[in-house]
C-alpha cells in the first residue's frame, strides 16, 4: 500500500471541515503514524519509559495505603502530584508556543527521572514517609506541567496533520498498553523484590525517551517573535479558549468526566483490598484490566476512527465508561470487577482520545501549545480535585457508593452537554 490517501469530510463535533485517510482499514493504516521517523523514536522511547511511570505509580499508591491506611492520603497524595500542573501549566503551554518542544520535553524528562532515582533512595533507606512522598509527588506534578502542554503540541510537528488522529491513538495505546504491562510486573515486584525497585526501574526507564528526544532530526524552524509578556502570552490562551465556542464545550466536559470519572483509579486499592479482599497482586490485575480496555479501544480508534464520528466516539464513550462503572459499584466478584474495568477503560479512552484530537484540530497552529497549555490545566485540576472528592466520599460513605456517584455524574454531564450541542445547532439553522 502506497502513501495514505484522504478526503475532505464535512463538519462535524469540530465545527469545520477536516481530511481523513480513505479506503482499506488495514495493518499499516492502524500504525500509519510510525512511517515518521521522529514519532518512531518517539513512540518506541515512550513506551519504555510508560511502563516505568505506571510501575511507580501502582507502587506508589500501594505504598501509601501500604505505610498510612488511609483512604484520604490516597487522594491527598494524587492531588499534591497533580495539583502543580495547574499552576505551570499555563506556562508551559506558552513556552511551548515560543521555544523548541523537544528542548523542553528533555529537560522535563530529566527531571522525572531524577525524582524517580530520589524516592527510590528513600524507600530503600527507610526515610519515605508520607510527607516524603508527597514532596517528591509535588515536584513530578511541576515537570508535568511544562511536560505535558509541549509533549501534546509537539505530536503533530512529529507527523502530519492528516496523522494526527492515528498518532494521538497510537499515543494512547502505548499509554494504556504500559498500562497494563506496569501494574502487572508492579504487583509481582512488589511481592518478590519490595517497593524500591519499581521506583529504581522507572529511572531508568526515562533513558529510552530522553535518547530518543536526541536522536530526532528536526527541521530548523523560525521561532514567532512575540512582543507581550510571558503572562500576557499565556493569557491570550486562556481567553482563546472561553470565546471559542467549541473549544469551551470540549473542555467543560473534560473536566466533568475527569474530576468525577478519572478518579476512579484513586479507589482501587481500597476497592482491591476493602470490597474484594485482594493483595497487591489483585490491585495491579485490576489496574490492568482497564489499561487493556483503554489499549483494545486505542487501537480500534486508530484503526477505525476515521470512519466515525467524533462525536459518538465522544459521547459513546463517557455512556460506556458511566455504565461500566456503575455496575463496579454494585459486585463483589473479583473476575466480574475485571470485565467491568476493562469497559470503563475502553469508554474513557474513546472520550479522551476524541477530545484530544478535536482540539488540536480546530486551532491554528500558533495557538495550539497554550490550548494545549489549558488542556493540561484542566487536566491537573481533574487529577487533585477529582481525587480529594473521590477519596472524601469513600471515606463518609465507602468504596463502592463514590464508585457509583462519580459514574452518575459523568452520565449526567455527558447528557446536559448533548443538549446544549443540539440546542445550539437548532439555534444555528433557524
Amino acid at each position: 500500500m502506497g502513501a495514505t490517501e484522504t478526503a475532505r469530510i464535512p463538519e462535524d463535533f469540530t465545527g469545520r471541515a477536516r481530511r481523513v485517510p480513505v479506503g482499506e482499514v488495514s495493518w499499516r493504516t492502524t500504525f500509519r503514524a510510525l512511517r515518521h521517523r521522529n514519532y518512531r523514536l518517539f513512540f518506541y522511547g515512550q513506551l519504555v519509559s510508560l511502563i516505568g511511570t505506571w510501575l511507580q505509580q501502582t507502587a506508589m499508591s500501594w505504598f501509601v495505603y501500604e505505610i498510612t491506611g488511609s483512604k484520604f492520603l490516597l487522594g491527598a497524595v494524587a492531588a499534591i502530584g497533580s495539583a502543580p500542573m495547574m499552576i505551570f501549566s499555563l506556562w508551559g503551554g506558552s513556552l511551548a508556543d515560543r521555544y523548541s518542544k523537544r528542548s523542553i520535553l528533555i529537560g522535563t524528562q530529566t527531571a522525572q527521572m531524577l525524582s524517580a532515582f530520589v524516592l527510590a533512595a528513600g524507600a530503600w533507606a527507610g526515610f519515605a514517609s508520607a510527607s516524603f512522598i508527597m514532596v517528591i509527588a509535588a515536584f513530578n506534578g511541576i515537570a508535568m506541567g511544562f511536560d505535558i502542554p509541549a509533549r501534546q503540541a509537539f505530536t503533530v510537528e512529529m507527523t502530519s496533520r492528516e496523522d494526527l488522529l492515528n498518532a494521538i491513538s497510537l499515543n494512547s495505546s502505548i499509554f494504556h498498553g504500559a498500562r497494563v504491562i506496569g501494574p502487572s510486573i508492579a504487583g509481582l515486584m512488589i511481592g518478590t523484590f519490595g517497593i524500591p525497585i519499581c521506583f529504581f526501574l522507572n529511572g531508568t526507564s526515562f533513558i529510552a525517551v530522553i535518547a530518543g528526544l536526541m536522536m530526532m532530526q528536526l527541521p530548523p524552524s523560525d521561532r514567532p517573535i512575540t512582543r507581550t509578556s510571558p503572562l500576557e502570552h499565556a493569557w491570550s490562551g486562556i481567553v482563546y479558549s472561553i470565546q471559542h465556542q467549541r473549544v469551551r464545550t470540549i473542555l467543560s466536559l473534560f473536566f466533568a468526566v475527569g474530576v468525577f470519572g478519572w478518579s476512579y483509579t484513586v479507589l482501587m486499592p481500597a476497592f482491591a483490598r476493602d470490597v474484594l479482599g485482594r493483595g497487591a497482586n489483585g490491585y495491579g490485575l485490576l489496574i490492568s484490566a482497564s489499561g487493556a480496555g483503554a489499549l483494545i479501544g486505542a487501537l480500534l480508534v486508530a484503526a477505525y476512527g476515521h470512519v466515525v464520528t467524533p462525536r459518538k466516539l465522544a459521547f459513546g464513550g463517557v455512556y460506556l465508561f458511566s455504565a461500566a462503572v456503575i455496575t463496579l459499584a454494585f459486585t463483589r466478584s473479583f473476575y466480574f470487577s475485571l470485565g467491568c474495568l476493562f469497559f470503563a477503560g475502553f469508554g474513557m479512552l474513546l472520550f479522551f482520545a476524541t477530545s484530544n484530537t478535536t482540539l488540536q484540530t480546530i486551532v491554528p497552529d500558533e495557538m495550539r501549545g497554550r490550548v494545549m497549555g489549558i488542556w493540561s490545566l484542566v487536566f491537573g485540576m481533574m487529577i487533585p480535585v477529582g481525587s480529594i472528592e473521590a477519596g472524601a466520599v469513600a471515606n463518609l460513605f465507602g468504596t463502592s457508593f463514590a464508585l457509583g456517584f462519580g459514574a452518575i455524574v459523568c452520565l449526567a454531564a455527558a447528557i446536559i452537554t448533548r443538549i446544549v450541542i443540539a440546542r445550539r445547532e437548532a439555534l444555528a439553522t433557524t
